[in-house]
C-alpha cells in the first residue's frame, strides 16, 4: 500500500466530485446544492481573506513583482465594477503580470494563502464579473499584449489575453484578415473568452464559442494547461475549450487564445431601414433570417435609443424603430442581398432602405451603434444604468421584444432597447434614480419579468453579458436544480478551495 501524500486530500475531493458527476450522468437522482452531494464535497461558504493573509501575500507579491503591485484605493476601486448600478467591491491587491508563467506564480501564492483571485481584462463587463466580494487579488492582464503568431494560410492566430479586439484587427488588416467578434466595447480577447461574448457580427460569424480553437489556462493550483491544438476539429477527449469559454474566471485564468480568422470581404455595404413599430422591425428580421439572406449585421434600435444616438453622435437618423444592416460578399452578392432585404422590409411597411455608401459613413454609423450604451446614459444625466440582455429563439423575437416594450411603458421606466436581433439577442438599459427606492423596486421587478418571460419562451437570461453576480439567481430558473448542481460539482472538482473569482455563476 502506497504511503499517504499531501495531495491526497484534493485527489479525494475531486474523486468524490467525479463520482457525483457519474451518478448524475447515469440518470440517477442528483441532489440540490444544499443537500448530500455538496456535503460530500465538503463545500464551505467562501470567507473574506483575513488581514494577516492579505498582508503576508502583499509582501511576497511586492518582493517578486515590485512596482507591478498596486494597493492604492483608487487603483483597487478601478478594478471593481464601475459601469452599472452593481455595487463596487474592490480587490485588496492588483498585480500586473507579463507572462503566463507569472500568472501561474501569482495564483500559486494566492492558493498558498487561501486568497481569492479575480481576472481583469479591460473592465467593460456589465454584471459584476470583476468585483471582489471576498477581497483578494485582481490579476490585471493588460500588459499581456503579444500577438504570438498569425497563420495566414490556416486562417488562425495565437494571442495573449490582454490584446483587445481593435488592436488585433489593426494588426491583421494588412494581411487581408479580420477577427469578426465585435461586442461594441474595445474588450480584451481574454475577457471576451471569459464571458462568451458575441456582438454585431454574430448573426453571420458566430460568437466566441465558435471563434476559439484552443486556450492556455492557469488552473487554481497554478498549473498551466493547453486545452486543444490548432486543428479545426477534434474528437480527442473532453472539450475543455468549450468548458472554459464563458466560465468567467471561475475555473481558471485564460492567458493565451488561439482564434479563427476570416478574410476581409471583397465588398461591404451598410444601410438603415426605419419601421413603424418594433414588432414590424422584428418580423422583418425573422423573415430575413428564415429566407436565408446571409446578412452580416442586423441591429435593432427602438425610437428611444435612436434619439439617444442622434444626440450623442450628432446624427439625423429617423427617430422610429430602426434596423442597421451590413452585407458582406462580392459586389453582385451584396447588391442582391440588399435588394432582397428591401423587398422583405416593404412587406412589413418598412423603409425606405438607405445605403451608407462611403466607408467613412459606414464607420460613423457603426461607431454610433457601438456608443449606444454611453448615448443612452445621456438621456437621463445622473441616473444609474442597469444594462441587461436576454436571447430568445428567432421565431419568438417579435413577441418578446413587443411584450418588453409594453412592459417598459407600463412601468414608467426610461429604458432604451437595442439588440443583435439576427440571433434573437437584445439589450434593455433602464436608467434609474438610485436614490428613489420605488424606482429601484420597479426596475428590479421589470428585469425579473423580462428574464422570466424570456425563459418561458425557451430563451436564456443572458445572450452575451454573462452571469457575473446579477444573473446568478436566474440560473436555476433557466436550467433547473439538477443542471445547476452539476455546474457546482464541476466548479468544486476544478477549484476545491473556491479561490477563482468566487461569488460568480454558482454559489458554493
Amino acid at each position: 500500500m502506497r504511503p499517504a501524500h499531501e495531495g491526497d486530500g484534493i485527489f479525494l475531493i475531486r474523486s468524490v466530485a467525479f463520482a457525483t458527476v457519474l451518478v448524475a450522468m447515469g440518470g440517477m437522482s442528483i441532489t440540490t446544492g444544499s443537500e448530500a452531494s455538496m456535503n460530500a464535497l465538503h463545500a464551505t461558504a467562501r470567507q473574506k481573506a483575513t488581514d494577516a493573509s492579505i498582508a503576508a501575500l502583499s509582501s511576497e507579491l511586492s518582493q517578486r513583482f515590485g512596482e507591478r503591485v498596486a494597493t492604492s484605493p483608487a487603483v483597487r476601486e478601478q478594478h471593481g465594477h464601475t459601469l452599472t448600478w452593481v455595487k463596487n467591491q474592490p480587490p485588496d491587491i492588483v498585480v500586473y503580470p507579463r507572462t503566463t508563467e507569472e500568472v501561474s506564480e501569482i495564483v500559486k501564492l494566492c492558493a498558498a494563502h487561501g486568497v481569492p483571485v479575480i481576472p481583469y481584462g479591460t473592465g467593460t463587463s456589465l454584471e459584476g464579473h470583476i468585483n471582489a466580494p471576498y477581497g483578494g487579488v485582481s490579476i490585471d492582464l493588460s500588459l499581456m499584449k503579444r500577438i504570438i503568431a498569425v497563420h495566414d494560410e490556416d486562417l488562425d492566430c495565437v494571442v495573449e489575453a490582454g490584446v483587445t479586439r481593435k488592436e488585433l484587427n489593426e494588426y491583421l488588416r494588412d494581411k487581408g484578415l479580420f477577427f469578426p467578434i465585435d461586442p461594441g466595447a474595445d474588450a480584451s480577447i481574454g475577457g471576451m473568452v471569459a464571458t462568451r461574448a458575441s456582438g454585431t457580427n454574430a448573426v453571420r460569424y458566430g460568437t466566441m464559442k465558435d471563434a476559439v480553437l484552443a486556450l492556455t489556462v492557469v488552473l487554481p493550483n497554478g498549473e498551466i494547461v493547453k486545452t486543444a491544438s490548432r486543428a479545426k476539429k477534434s474528437s480527442a477527449g473532453y472539450d475543455l475549450t468549450r468548458l472554459l469559454v464563458g466560465s468567467e474566471g471561475t475555473l481558471g485564468i485564460v492567458t493565451e487564445i488561439t482564434l479563427k480568422l476570416h478574410g476581409i470581404p471583397e465588398a461591404i455595404s451598410a444601410g438603415i431601414c426605419p419601421f413603424l413599430s418594433v414588432k414590424a422591425a422584428c418580423d422583418a428580421v425573422i423573415m430575413t433570417i428564415q429566407t436565408g439572406i446571409p446578412v452580416a449585421r442586423i441591429e435593432l434600435l427602438d425610437e428611444v435609443q435612436v434619439r439617444a444616438v442622434n444626440l450623442h453622435s450628432k446624427l439625423t437618423l429617423p427617430e422610429s424603430p430602426l434596423l442597421l444592416l451590413e452585407f458582406h460578399g462580392s459586389d453582385a452578392g451584396v447588391q442582391e442581398q440588399a435588394e432582397r432585404f428591401g423587398e422583405i422590409a416593404a412587406e412589413f411597411s418598412g423603409g425606405p432602405f438607405e445605403w451608407a455608401t462611403k466607408p467613412e459613413e459606414r464607420s460613423r454609423l457603426w461607431q454610433a451603434r457601438h456608443d449606444a450604451y454611453w448615448a443612452a446614459k445621456g438621456l437621463r444625466p445622473g441616473a444609474q444604468s442597469v444594462a441587461t440582455d436576454v436571447c430568445v429563439p428567432i421565431s419568438r423575437l417579435a413577441e418578446c421584444v413587443d411584450a418588453t416594450k409594453q412592459d417598459i411603458l407600463e412601468s414608467g421606466l426610461v429604458a432604451p432597447i437595442v439588440g443583435h436581433v439576427g440571433d434573437g439577442n437584445f439589450h434593455v438599459q433602464p436608467l434609474v434614480n438610485t436614490d428613489d427606492p420605488a424606482e429601484i423596486e420597479a426596475c428590479e421587478a421589470f428585469v425579473d419579468r423580462l428574464v422570466r418571460r424570456t425563459v418561458a419562451m425557451e430563451g436564456t437570461c443572458t445572450g452575451e453579458h454573462g452571469v457575473g453576480q446579477k444573473k446568478m439567481k436566474y440560473l436555476e430558473v433557466e436550467h433547473g436544480p439538477a443542471a445547476l448542481n452539476l455546474m457546482r460539482v464541476l466548479k468544486q472538482a476544478i477549484d476545491p478551495h473556491n479561490i477563482m473569482n468566487p461569488g460568480k455563476i454558482v454559489a458554493l
